[in-house]
């Protein structure tokens, strides 16, 4: 018999909420399968089983409150094979017509000349829900080595890699540059090294089906989960209306805290009249896109501006060699120019040299 227990939540985290369930008591369970969510103010975590066997008690319900070690189950390894040998006969006749289908209609990656591996996105610290693709380093049809990096993804806090799981050949990317992926999404397939790519008419429907399974469902009768309902009952709104991208379309807390923050213009049908688009670009300007790391810093600085007093400071700066410079030169620029040589000319100097070297200074944000 083995405890299933509370993981370490991350620093300052001493408690958490059981959001669900996702095996019942007597289910058979295997070697990091996902039995049961977490949910604290920071972070969603998931569970796995230890080792296979039977789930055979289920300690914490739904909704209960547990802390750091807590027995949230027990898990019977010995029982594992004659827990439930019903069920057991109906995933053999499942696998059986599963490999009955295989045989007549092959499967993309079959049809690719042999197994493919999956792309994941790894997990992006805590309390990063979702990121965005940034580029990719490798296009269809090109070799990769295992661990070598393929793509980079952007967060609000980090941007990181994704590396390759093993040597082949990139059979496809089921998505494109700038769309928004979860941890655990699939985001390529990697064949071996003599598989064909994915053919052009195939590869539509294949990157399809991962967006409309990601696009967001109205969370209506499906079970919401406790960060969701707090989040929900302290902004007055009803959770129900809250579009959900987590699994079998329920509202995670990341849904909530983004339905909950957008622009209150948003709930009525008149335009907003101080929505402007983006000004054109002039001849020596450039317009270039903002990293979610660079968004949020963004959006940070203008709520601090508009919740925070903002302060003027002072810095003593050793003005003695412009002075010696602008007493040297004064008598030569008043007979050229008939005015003094102030320090303003210096001043503007300094910035025209310091915006050639940082441009982004000269920057403003749509």
């Amino acid at each position: 018999m083995t405890d299933i227990v509370v993981p370490t939540l991350g620093e300052s985290v001493t408690e958490a909420t059981v959001g669900q369930w996702l095996k019942s008591a007597g289910d058979a369970v295997k070697k990091d399968e996902v039995l049961v969510e977490l949910e604290t103010d920071k972070v969603s975590v998931e569970v796995s089983a230890a080792e296979d066997g039977v789930l055979s008690e289920i300690v914490a319900k739904a909704g209960d409150t547990v802390n750091i070690g807590a027995v949230l189950g027990r898990l019977n390894a010995s029982g594992a094979a004659a827990a439930k040998p019903a069920p057991a006969k109906t995933e053999a006749k499942a696998e059986a017509k599963a490999e009955g289908k295989a045989e007549t209609e092959p499967a993309p990656a079959a049809a690719s000349g042999g197994a493919s591996t999956d792309v994941k996105v790894p997990v992006m610290g805590e309390s990063v829900a979702e990121g965005t693709i940034a580029n990719f380093s490798k296009k269809v049809g090109d070799s990769v080595k295992k661990d070598e990096t393929i793509a980079e993804i952007e967060t609000d806090k980090v941007a990181l890699e994704v590396p390759a799981p093993a040597d082949g050949v990139i059979l496809e990317w089921l998505v494109k540059e700038g769309d928004s992926v979860t941890p655990g999404s699939v985001i390529a397939r990697i064949g071996a090294s003599g598989a064909a790519p994915a053919k052009a008419a195939e590869a539509p429907a294949k990157t399809e089906a991962p967006k409309a399974a990601a696009q967001p469902a109205a969370t209506g009768d499906r079970p919401v989960s406790p960060s969701v309902r707090r989040i929900s009952t302290e902004a007055g709104v009803n959770p129900s209306d809250i579009p959900g991208t987590g699994r079998d379309g329920r509202a995670t807390k990341a849904d909530a805290l983004a339905y909950v923050n957008q622009p209150k213009a948003s709930s009525s049908t008149m335009p907003d009249p101080a929505a402007k688009p983006p000004r054109e670009t002039g001849p020596r300007e450039e317009r270039v896109r903002m990293t979610r790391l660079r968004q949020t810093i963004a959006r940070r600085l203008k709520e601090a501006q508009d919740t925070a007093a903002m302060l003027t400071t002072f810095n003593d700066v050793d003005m003695s060699a412009i002075m010696d410079l602008r007493k040297k030169h004064q008598d030569a620029f008043v007979a050229r120019h008939g005015i003094k040589l102030g320090f303003m000319s210096f001043f503007v100097k300094a910035v025209a040299n310091a915006l050639k070297e940082v441009p982004a200074v000269n920057a403003e944000i749509d």
